[in-house]
């Protein structure tokens, strides 16, 4: 087959991209520079994720639970290295699929996806809760269900307050990337903002040294391995927070020359959240005027807020959290669906005609934003009665995220050391002769922190009572059965239809040339 000319048009070059899989362009190609950047750092949201963890963090390991966050950058980084090189030559939708899919096989790519798919809808369940941490802290009065004392008063409430956020987010998906990247847009401008201006002014109410970060509170004394065993616990609040950075490639469809800005973005994001949140963790242990008692290991990053800027600025910063939080869910959301419509588009899913029908209004995959949604609010019901359930399956989707990210950079490597990578060409970013260093680094931190999130430990399944044992092992056995599950059903049923959409695919497509 002779290689078929570039689209013609404004986007030529960019929708030349898509031809090398087959694919024909369909999506409104709108978002600039800072909207693919706004896209990445809403998903890893600095104020979500350290606000939402932080006491779990401190609780575990003591304020010297800070040295995980640039544990965790370091690993992280090299993984989004290793995405930007691979954004630069492919940035389609789907990211972590497709690339799977192109460098590994379409089996592997499969699986990487599906455990992607699964492990973000939980998310957009996971952050949503994250309402629950921080509007009954601005006003009593967002505690709907009880008083908050009762024994299912906060779960329930928690769930009440999480389907306003998540039918929020389906809405303004199902009306388009362009809406949706307005409001994630100025979203992430206020946190970026409001993150400034809160290491300001708990810098400007320190109270001790930098010292503290190696004080452990005595945390390491029930552990078998001492201080690193509490230790490599207390870092899983840091790896919950640094990831889906590879939204931006995501929306690469969607996005102007992606192959240049998608890349920038990816890192961009990564190092932006790794300055502001270590230097927001730092000053917070800092600032706060105690570190003894209860409070730190279980309100958080909300207390110490509220402790050091007082009742009213602290309480205004809290509604910059709550902006986070929401821009976070719908990053979360918006990734998902492109990553829907990836798997849909190549046939890859149950229904896949109708999930990857593009509406013409709006330019964009409406079904699966409601889909997603959907199922997104029925794994919130299991909280209500089961918040320590509901921990293990928000640790399952995280544990499959890293998972996904391992079922690209494994095979990236493998592709390496076979001599059959080409990077992008053009001045687009390449690791050049650190490439294989860096892979190595990137898959061998994905390893490790995948073992440490997946280790069946009390202190992480199941910190409180009733003890069960298939909580500790949840992880373990749900991975398995999802993983298991999912690629029994793909490769008995639905790979055998898999192939491009007739309606979705390009009539002469590019042959890959790496």
């Amino acid at each position: 087959m002779t290689k078929a000319a570039p689209p013609s048009g404004t986007h030529g070059h960019d929708d030349s991209e898509l031809a090398e899989f087959g694919y024909r362009p369909e999506l409104k190609r709108t978002l600039g520079n800072f909207h693919t950047f706004a896209a990445g750092i809403s998903y890893i949201s600095i104020l979500t994720g350290t606000f939402q963890l932080f006491y779990f963090g401190y609780g575990s390991g003591g304020p010297a639970y800070w040295w995980s966050w640039p544990m965790v950058f370091v690993g992280q980084f090299a993984v989004a290295l290793c995405f930007a090189e691979l954004a630069a030559r492919h940035p389609v939708a789907g990211s972590v699929y497709n690339w799977s899919k192109r460098i590994g096989n379409p089996h592997l790519g499969w699986l990487a996806g599906w455990m992607m798919l699964v492990a973000s809808i939980v998310s957009i369940a996971a952050v949503a809760l994250a309402y629950q941490l921080t509007l009954p802290q601005i006003s009593s009065a967002f505690q709907f269900v009880g008083d908050g004392t009762g024994t299912y008063d906060v779960a329930t409430n928690a769930v009440v307050l999480a389907a306003v956020l998540i039918l929020f987010t389906t809405l303004v998906n199902a009306f388009g990337v362009k809406l949706m990247a307005r409001i994630n847009t100025a979203g992430v401008f206020i946190e970026l903002v409001a993150s400034v201006v809160l290491i300001v002014m708990l810098a400007v109410h320190i109270t001790r040294g930098p010292q503290v970060v190696l004080e452990t509170n005595g945390t390491g004394a029930g552990h078998g391995a001492g201080y690193l065993g509490a230790f490599l616990v207390a870092s899983l609040a840091s790896a919950y927070v640094m990831y889906g950075f590879d939204t931006a490639a995501s929306l690469g469809e969607e996005s102007l020359n992606p192959s240049r800005n998608a890349p920038r973005a990816i890192l961009r994001a990564v190092i932006a959240s790794f300055v502001l949140g270590g230097l927001v963790l730092l000053l917070a242990l800092m600032s706060v005027s105690s570190l003894k008692g209860d409070k730190l290991s279980t309100d958080g990053l909300q207390y110490v807020v509220l402790d050091v800027l007082g009742p009213t600025a602290g309480k205004g910063m809290l509604w910059c959290v709550l902006i986070a939080v929401t821009v976070c869910a719908l990053a979360v959301h918006t990734a998902a669906i492109r990553l829907a419509f990836a798997m849909a588009r190549d046939n890859n899913l149950p229904a896949s005609s109708v999930l990857a029908r593009v509406s013409p209004r709006f330019r964009t995959p409406v079904v699966p934003a409601v889909v997603i949604g959907v199922l997104a609010l029925a794994i919130l019901v299991v909280n209500i009665r089961q918040p320590q359930i509901f921990t293990v399956v928000t640790s399952i989707g995280i544990i499959m995220i890293y998972l996904a990210y391992l079922g690209v950079t494994a095979p990236m490597l493998v592709a390496r050391l076979r001599g059959r990578w080409t990077p992008a060409g053009e001045g687009r970013f390449s690791l050049g002769r650190w490439g294989l260093v860096v892979n190595v680094v990137a898959v061998v931190w994905g390893a490790g922190m995948t073992l440490n999130l997946i280790w069946p430990r009390a202190a992480v399944y199941n910190a409180a009572p009733p003890h069960h044992w298939y909580l500790r092992w949840g992880a373990v056995l749900f991975v398995a059965v999802i993983a298991g599950g999912g690629f029994a059903y793909y490769w008995f049923v639905q790979r055998h239809r898999t192939g491009v959409l007739a309606e979705h695919r390009l009539e002469t497509p590019v042959p890959a040339s790496d």
